[in-house]
């Protein structure tokens, strides 16, 4: 079933979601960034009340299975998330066409889904993550991997960010008469 998009206010650029939004997190991994992003935005849909879905996935196919990087447990649990048994994943050509939105972690995750997703490619659905917090800007989320705990704790702090503006963006506050 299709997801079906309905404009509650004109003047604004709000999308509200009749059916649950399906959101894919995607880096090159699935073992740092976007385990992260999934359950920061996990936490927050939850928080708001939201009926949506969160998933996360990567680009390179070799940690399959693998549970996210140990900095990115310990610095998730340090600010009350749990994304233990999160398991890596590969992004599919497939994924294009079953999430609304898919957000990428920097200008290389865009390139590889694009090519990955290929004749399914839909350049309306993918972003760079930081695209809003910054429009038009293409600021990427750096890559922790060689940054030790702190450069964890800083992609920390920048999704978190971005999964702010990701709610205020697909779920205003809504008065309806």
């Amino acid at each position: 079933m299709k997801h079906v998009e309905i404009l509650l206010n004109y003047h604004s650029s709000s999308i509200v979601y009749l059916c649950p939004m399906k959101i894919l997190m995607v880096c090159l991994g699935n073992i740092c960034r976007s385990p992260l992003a999934e359950g920061i935005l996990k936490d927050k849909i939850k928080k708001a009340g939201l009926n949506w879905e969160v998933d996360s996935a990567g680009t390179l196919g070799r940690n399959e299975g693998c549970a996210p990087h140990a900095f990115s447990q310990k610095v998730a649990l340090d600010n009350g998330l749990d994304i233990c048994e999160l398991k890596c994943r590969y992004f599919t050509k497939d994924d294009i066409k079953n999430f609304d939105k898919i957000y990428v972690m920097d200008d290389e995750n865009y390139l590889d889904v694009k090519r990955i997703s290929g004749s399914n490619w839909d350049s309306g659905k993918v972003d760079l993550i930081l695209n809003e917090l910054y429009p038009g800007e293409d600021r990427i989320v750096p890559d922790p991997w060689y940054g030790g705990e702190e450069g964890f704790r800083k992609v920390y702090e920048t999704l978190d960010k971005a999964c702010d503006a990701i709610i205020k963006k697909y779920a205003p506050s809504m008065h309806l008469v």
